[in-house]
């Protein structure tokens, strides 16, 4: 067996209703940011431990006695980063930076798993190597990301002053962000404020919790929108602070998470009872958290006139919306 003593250690305690579940299939729904790719090879190399043994079997069924499940990541190796073309939607673009219009399923920038194929790669492509060393070797030109299965309103930086004021805006949360979300059941009331900082979950650390003694303050203005019958609900959610996760997470914290969610989505019977058989297919189907970046606003960096984008509901979020009003 390879020698994984230097890898980081992800772990995660195994719930009772993923009892009988396939080994590659948890690691991939707790740990979503690693393909299932490099998850089953990781576990045929025996990289990954119940309970203290290794199982190298992807297809392993989990048992009831099994307690604890511990995958070991190598470091990431360098990569060069190449250009690709690959598809971008531009919202809009000048000589200091470009608005995207991200498509749900890209990665934003190479990580374990995803060398290439990203959004950076994407962008290397289409402004050339002047990306090259701004913000750092791997992310060049990111500023803040979306998460590979949520869509919506990106900015990158096209040169060092624009990213240096950009990241002054983030990092002052001094921009309008709206998200667009379809939870499960309807808040109440149907607008109000969550306030509750974030941290790292210690259980599981690909996921986030509210974390009132160690996390950062963390807060979400959300508003009902529309009722989708009665188990489930399209929420405008407005951000003060940027936090990893921060929608799922406080959205999750309320008792309304996101459908689709592999991370934080987990429905009572009792609500998804609320929909006939074609629509509880329809939401098993939807292959992720139904969530959209849907405006991001700011003062130009350069330019330093206020800017407005906004993105509509991707057709998959639409067909889910019809599907359940």
């Amino acid at each position: 067996m390879e020698d994984f003593d230097d890898s980081e250690k992800l772990s995660l305690r195994v719930a009772e209703e993923e009892r009988g579940k396939r080994l590659d299939h948890l690691l991939a729904k707790h740990f979503p940011d690693i393909s299932r790719s490099r998850i089953k090879a990781l576990i045929v190399q025996g990289a990954v431990r119940i309970d203290g043994a290794v199982v190298k079997a992807p297809a392993h069924r989990i048992r009831a006695d099994d307690g604890e499940v511990v995958m070991s990541v190598p470091a990431a190796v360098a990569v060069e980063l190449v250009a690709q073309d690959l598809p971008l939607d531009i919202l809009f673009e000048d000589e200091h930076l470009i608005i995207i219009n991200k498509a749900a399923g890209m990665v934003v920038h190479p990580a374990p798993g995803h060398p290439d194929g990203t959004l950076v790669n994407a962008l290397l492509h289409h402004c050339g190597d002047s990306l090259l060393g701004i913000g750092g070797e791997r992310r060049p030109g990111i500023v803040h990301r979306l998460d590979k299965d949520t869509s919506g309103v990106m900015v990158v930086a096209k040169h060092q002053a624009a990213h240096e004021g950009l990241s002054a805006l983030f990092a002052s949360h001094d921009l309008e962000r709206v998200y667009q979300a379809v939870l499960w059941g309807a808040p109440s009331p149907t607008e109000g404020v969550v306030e509750g900082a974030i941290g790292r979950d210690r259980m599981n650390r690909k996921k986030m919790a509210v974390d009132l003694k160690h996390g950062k303050e963390a807060v979400t203005h959300y508003r009902v929108l529309r009722h989708l019958g009665l188990g489930a609900a399209l929420v405008a959610c407005t951000l003060e602070t940027g936090r990893t996760h921060q929608i799922r997470v406080h959205m999750s914290a309320i008792g309304h998470s996101l459908l689709g969610d592999p991370l934080y989505g987990r429905a009572s019977p009792a609500r998804r009872a609320r929909f006939d058989d074609k629509q509880q297919q329809i939401i098993a189907d939807f292959p992720r958290q139904a969530l959209h970046a849907a405006v991001l606003g700011f003062v130009h960096p350069i330019k330093k006139s206020f800017i407005r984008f906004e993105s509509e509901i991707p057709d998959d979020m639409k067909n889910l919306i019809d599907a359940l009003s």
